[in-house]
């Protein structure tokens, strides 16, 4: 039952009014059918509202079907702001910055590795380092370390982690023009120092998968992808780096939104004006972040790689193992949309959603101009993650934005209370998916019932339209913090 005010669209969304609470410039839509509506929190609709009443939004504050409570903004979160008028939030971003999904496909059937997949887990489990705090094997320099700040995926390819080749298939090309490591803090150096290469702790994890249903055959083939294929997905983000750069600039903006007297519902939704000098610096350490996240997947892929090709003694052409897409969930860019039929240069925040442009949209490259741009959304270990295109009616309604992902029914802590004398590893191995992990808790945490069912999610933004599906891959191995 939609709490009074609320009123259902159509069967995949629902819309907040602008009368629901004081101060809202615009309506709220949130993408959710009725049997996700139950699951829907009170909390993350005050939050869409409350992200209705800042300065300079436009359309609508949006949410995807895989919302749920965050700081600020709910996750699954987007909303757009007038670069003249608006307004930058690190709440509309999130304390892991550039958090994101890379996809690679390989020649190899899954029947290919079914027997050698314990040992296969194991050695990728040894190889990337992962959990709460884990370094890894690169020890950067600060010179180094300013560079990769500049650079992102471009200072790992110079380094030897993967090939040039690489950066066509990363969102923005794996690097944002603009970053500043001199508006880096030195504990945010400190921490990002060693954790370069590293997937990290929580819902982060390195998987192999196979592709067990194609939705649109021309469209896989298109991708690399084919029926009962190995895939490996890596999802992971800025780690200690982004948490405290996030951490650094809302003390920042909490200064801002007073001194520039921006009356916040919320004082988790602190902000500056687009044009202001704490924006432009958070935006400049922002991008550094982002930076820092798409060297540490490219480090990460490139590791994998190297593990497959080892253990399977084949040659790179034998394996075939390349990059499809790398997309970032948690980011805020400039980017143009048509608002109320004119052609406006924006600040898009996405906040656990993720960019889904259309064929021929000039910020693809050349590759997915006829495609669309790939979205890839992970689900939890235990049932499936899927390949979908970006569509122009996403363009025209979310300001190509899609869903990132499952999304949250329990929190960490109660899920770990829930899973409370049971083997989840044992559970998994059950299913024929074997897991390694850093801890028992982490399993405990990310186990299928803390989500959403991912299938149910992925398809409202498919008939939605935001987002069409292409094809769905199912967990064999996964790593996780």
């Amino acid at each position: 039952m939609l709490p009074e005010k609320l009123k259902r669209i159509d069967d995949t969304r629902i819309e907040i009014p602008s009368d629901y609470k004081p101060g809202m410039r615009v309506k709220g839509i949130i993408y959710v059918d009725e049997i996700l509506e139950k699951d829907l929190e009170p909390q993350c609709i005050d939050q869409v509202a409350n992200v209705a009443t800042l300065p300079g939004i436009v359309g609508a504050s949006m949410a995807m079907p895989d919302i749920h409570t965050g700081y600020g903004f709910s996750i699954g979160g987007v909303a757009a702001f007038d670069l003249k008028e608006g307004v930058v939030s690190p709440g509309g971003v999130g304390y892991d910055i550039n958090c994101g999904v890379r996809l690679l496909r390989t020649n190899l059937s899954k029947e290919d590795i079914i027997p050698k997949l314990k040992d296969l887990v194991n050695l990728l489990y040894n190889e990337i380092p992962s959990g709460v705090g884990s370094k890894g094997k690169i020890r950067l320099t600060p010179e180094n370390e300013e560079r990769l700040l500049l650079n992102g995926a471009r200072w790992a390819v110079d380094e030897g982690y993967g090939e040039a080749s690489d950066l066509d298939r990363i969102e923005s090309g794996g690097c944002i023009d603009g970053a500043d490591p001199e508006l880096i803090s030195k504990k945010a150096y400190e921490r990002g120092r060693a954790q370069q290469g590293t997937l990290g702790s929580g819902n982060h994890f390195l998987e192999i998968q196979h592709v067990d249903e194609i939705y649109d055959e021309k469209a896989a083939t298109a991708l690399g992808l084919f029926e009962g294929q190995v895939t490996v997905m890596i999802h992971t983000g800025s780690r200690g780096f982004g948490h405290q750069v996030c951490t650094d600039f809302l003390e920042v903006m909490a200064r801002a939104a007073s001194k520039y007297n921006i009356a916040l519902p919320d004082r988790e939704l602190a902000c500056a004006p687009y044009n202001s000098p704490e924006a432009q610096d958070y935006l400049a350490a922002m991008g550094a972040a982002a930076n820092y996240a798409w060297a540490n997947r490219q480090c990460i892929m490139h590791w994998a790689r190297e593990a497959f090709l080892n253990f399977l003694r084949t040659t790179p052409g034998e394996l075939g193992m390349n990059l499809i897409y790398d997309v970032a969930h948690n980011i805020a860019k400039v980017e143009e949309h048509i608002v109320d039929g004119k052609r406006k240069r924006l600040i898009v925040h996405r906040k656990g959603a993720t960019r889904a442009f259309p064929p021929g949209h000039p910020e693809l490259s050349d590759i997915y101009k006829n495609t669309g741009q790939p979205v890839l959304i992970p689900g939890d270990m235990g049932r499936a993650s899927f390949v979908l295109l970006g569509t122009e009616k996403a363009m025209q309604e979310t300001f190509g934005s899609t869903c990132h992902g499952a999304g949250r029914v329990m929190s960490r802590h109660q899920a770990i209370k829930k899973a409370k004398g049971r083997a989840i590893w044992r559970e998994m191995e059950d299913k024929g998916i074997i897991v390694r992990s850093a801890g028992r808790e982490t399993l405990a945490e990310e186990m299928s019932e803390a989500y959403k069912d991912i299938s149910r999610v992925v398809d409202v933004v498919h008939r939605a339209g935001i987002s069409k599906k292409v094809a769905r891959l199912r967990p064999m191995g996964v790593i996780k913090g």
